[in-house]
């Protein structure tokens, strides 16, 4: 609401705002040296500093701006594409599927709900890129415990650790053969081996985990493919 007025608008009447939340933990400077040897424990943790905040957001579209104001607003660029066929049809064949909605920037998938969140097709630079997401979240979906039931998806991991690398590991490789199945692997490869190549980094070449993501990414591959009914599918 400040920004709007401060640019000579402000929210439209009877608009409702949405908390965003901040979330921030800072190490203390120069706690180390304060630290009691008496109470080594109890210093050790006042080393850090949890900081929360909220605050109550308004949408672009829910406010009114000077035209001048809007014109200089970077643009979203959007893209035209077809869906691809081949894509679809595997999609179609994948047994119990998730729920998946179309909103917001980001793509993810919620174990909580069993549902993916993809953004709009025109976000995508191209049809290739949009179905290797969709592809990726999927057979992240298929951890779930009504699915395969895959220890790194069904349990909380937190962002960063081996378990969480594994599992980006296998949604990723899991889209990359399901990407070759459909037969759009030209276009995506060099950013699917970016992405695995930064996450087998934070596995430290760690070559037992890298086996055990790529024979799980397997079997996620095989149940999108339906490939227990459908012999001729597996990969």
């Amino acid at each position: 609401m400040k920004q709007a007025n401060e640019l000579d608008g402000s929210v439209r009447k009877g608009e409702h705002s949405q908390i965003v939340v901040f979330w921030k933990v800072d190490q203390i400077a120069n706690a180390k040296s304060e630290i009691d040897s008496e109470n080594h424990e109890a210093d050790e943790k006042s080393r850090w500093r949890f900081v929360l905040k909220y605050y109550r957001l308004f949408n672009l579209e829910q406010c009114e701006l000077p035209q001048v104001v809007l014109d200089k607003l970077p643009k979203i660029e959007t893209h035209q594409h077809d869906p691809i066929e081949a894509a679809e049809r595997i999609i179609a064949r994948m047994p119990n599927p998730p729920e998946i909605e179309w909103a917001g920037s980001k793509a993810f998938y919620s174990s909580i709900t069993d549902r993916i969140t993809l953004p709009s097709r025109e976000l995508f630079i191209s049809a290739e890129e949009e179905i290797a997401t969709r592809f990726h979240e999927y057979s992240h979906s298929v951890g779930h415990p009504q699915r395969l039931n895959r220890p790194s998806i069904a349990d909380a991991a937190p962002f960063g650790s081996p378990t969480y690398s594994v599992e980006e590991l296998v949604a990723e490789m899991s889209a990359a053969y399901l990407c070759a199945e459909a037969g759009i692997s030209p276009a995506v490869l060099e950013n699917q081996a970016a992405y695995l190549q930064g996450w087998l980094a934070a596995l430290r070449g760690n070559k037992r985990l890298i086996v055990i993501a790529a024979a799980q990414a397997q079997r996620a591959a095989d149940y999108i493919l339906n490939a227990d009914s459908n012999p001729a599918m597996s990969i």
